[in-house]
């Protein structure tokens, strides 16, 4: 089966076949692009749906990914991701090799075409050219013979009339024999010719165009044989990533069998455990005895004039006091039934010890002391460790200042090492204030875990010592608890142990008496107090001193009734009244 045999006079078809089939070869291209085109969009759109759901950084939707639902879900997105990647993957496969080869290939078919038909057309006007020089000496053969066989009559007429001189005769002889002889030389031309062209076209039929019709051929099998190693490749790129794609989807259900909802469950107990007790019974109140009710242990309200050394609350230690209850005002005020005060129990939320804070804007304190003491111990634990990790930043950042300002002293052409010093120095600075703060944190958290008391003035005073030399910081809800000696003021007698929160944060504190004053004192210079526990003055201020320095570098002064704060004693002339010793003068 060839085709320059069969199909010896169908170039015409040929030619339109080949060129069909180029077409397809680059419509097949153009559909691999375009499948392409949609793996990486849904590659783009399945890593942007998995960044979507990512929880963001810094965030409280961060700190909700710690169940193990949630981290299963997290890893079902980084599993997404990854399957986006393979479909990248399956895209860049297709263009390397199958789009890029067969663009190659096309533009070398249609060079091999064009060479091909060119050939062909060429042995076409050699056989036309012969077939024309056929018919020009076919006629030319033709004339001359007429020609001839006109002088011969005209020859046998000349002569065979009597009137003619023979010159004539003679005349017209010689021109016959003339014209037959150019017939003879046109009859021999014209066969030369005639077995030329039919060499020619033998060779053109079975020669020539058989062997351009087998290229054409064999370059259409060729192309045929691409094309269906190109689908074969097709496919054999989307097998390549189904083992990954399949460990993709192993990770997902992998992911789904890790989850734990003990587990779970457990760290909702870690995540909302307040510490405190739950209520006691409330004691039965006898209202048809006019005699003054008696408190039980487990009551949870009680009179101010009882005053029992010590209050305890469900059988826990004194000065715990269950934050749902409402303070009474007045001891003449009127009751509530039980079914209302145990409504309340179910429905109020613990309220917020650290009032002041409040009052000031609502910022969260310093040492978390409005959370839950379970609560706030993990606070206190996780800032410890990130001050302790900011801590060896610090110090492998020194180390290696360290390393290369040795370099700089043994190679001094590398460069100035006292150029160094004033950064070795900022880090110093800076692991210092680290430490200095971590130490602060770490005295809460051991206060929270019953490893040492209260913090005493000193460490308070030391902690606003260290903020005013730094950036300001959040309000210090701790040091608002405190009483000037040091203690809590929740703690400071029996009064207050029995004293229960109150809904109005002003009315809790109009019980508050303000410390008297002890002197008065010169703002020497312009104080901006920007921390908690301090107080701006302007140089040349007068104020009251209500409490000197005791050591620590901090005098507490007041402005007014509502504005009171510690200033460093240096910046402050202080004069105390008359049963001081004189005045003193801290510069």
């Amino acid at each position: 089966m060839s085709w320059g045999t069969e199909l010896w006079d169908q170039f015409d078809n040929l030619e339109k076949h080949t060129q069909w089939g180029i077409d397809i070869l680059e419509k097949y291209i153009k559909f691999v692009k375009e499948r392409t085109e949609i793996e990486l969009s849904y590659a783009k759109q399945l890593r942007n749906l998995s960044k979507k759901y990512q929880p963001k950084k810094n965030s409280k939707e961060e700190e909700e990914y710690k169940y193990t639902s949630c981290k299963a879900f997290i890893s079902t997105l980084n599993e997404m991701n990854d399957y986006a990647g393979q479909h990248e993957v399956i895209s860049e496969n297709m263009a390397s090799q199958i789009i890029v080869d067969l663009a190659r290939y096309v533009q070398e078919l249609k060079q091999e075409r064009k060479s091909n038909f060119h050939d062909g057309r060429k042995a076409q006007q050699h056989i036309e050219t012969c077939w024309k020089q056929l018919e020009s000496s076919k006629r030319r053969f033709e004339r001359d013979c007429k020609e001839a066989d006109r002088a011969q009559q005209y020859f046998e007429k000349m002569d065979a009339d009597i009137n003619v001189t023979k010159a004539d005769v003679e005349k017209a002889r010689q021109q016959a024999q003339i014209r037959h002889q150019m017939a003879e030389d046109s009859k021999a031309d014209y066969s030369s010719i005639l077995q030329k062209f039919n060499h020619e076209q033998h060779e053109y039929y079975h020669t020539h165009i058989p062997n351009i019709f087998q290229k054409i051929q064999e370059m259409e099998e060729r192309r045929i044989v691409r094309i269906g190693d190109s689908m074969k490749t097709y496919a054999e790129v989307d097998r390549q990533v189904i083992p990954i794609i399949g460990k993709c989807l192993d990770g997902i259900v992998k992911a789904a069998e890790s989850i734990d909802q003990k587990n779970d469950s457990q760290l909702v107990i870690e995540a909302y455990k307040s510490g405190f007790e739950p209520p006691g019974d409330i004691e039965f109140e006898d209202y048809t005895q006019p005699m003054k009710r008696t408190v039980s242990d487990n009551s949870l309200s009680n009179s101010r004039g009882e005053g029992k050394p010590d209050l305890k609350f469900g059988g826990k230690s004194k000065g715990k006091l269950w934050p749902f209850i409402k303070k009474n005002k007045s001891p003449k005020q009127q009751k509530e039934p039980l079914s209302h005060r145990f409504n309340e129990f179910m429905t109020s939320k613990p309220k917020i010890h650290c009032f002041r804070s409040l009052k000031r804007g609502g910022a969260t304190p310093e040492d978390f002391s409005n959370l839950p003491p379970e609560q706030r111990r993990k606070k206190l634990q996780q800032k410890v460790d990130e001050l302790n990790k900011e801590i060896q930043k610090e110090m492998d950042q020194r180390d290696a200042i360290t390393k290369m300002k040795d370099v700089y002293l043994k190679n001094p052409q590398m460069g100035d090492p006292a150029s160094l010093d004033h950064k070795l120095a900022e880090v110093s600075q800076n692991i210092e204030k680290l430490r200095l703060e971590t130490q602060k944190f770490e005295a809460w958290l051991a206060e929270v875990e019953g490893r040492l008391p209260a913090r005493s003035e000193q460490m308070r005073r030391q902690s606003g010592l260290y903020d005013s030399q730094n950036t300001p910081t959040v309000n210090n809800c701790a040091q608002d608890r405190e009483s000037p000696d040091g203690s809590y003021t929740e703690e400071q007698s029996q009064e207050s142990e029995v004293k229960v929160l109150a809904t109005d944060f002003d009315d809790e504190f109009d019980d508050e008496e303000p410390l008297p004053a002890i002197g008065t004192c010169k703002a020497l210079y312009t104080f901006e107090g920007q921390n908690e526990g301090t107080i701006s003055v302007v140089e040349g201020e007068t104020l009251y001193v209500i409490e000197e320095d005791k050591g620590d570098g901090w005098t507490r002064i007041r402005r007014n009734e509502d504005e009171e704060g510690y200033v460093p004693t240096s910046y402050v002339e202080v004069y105390l009244d008359k049963n001081a010793k004189g005045a003193k003068t801290y510069i």
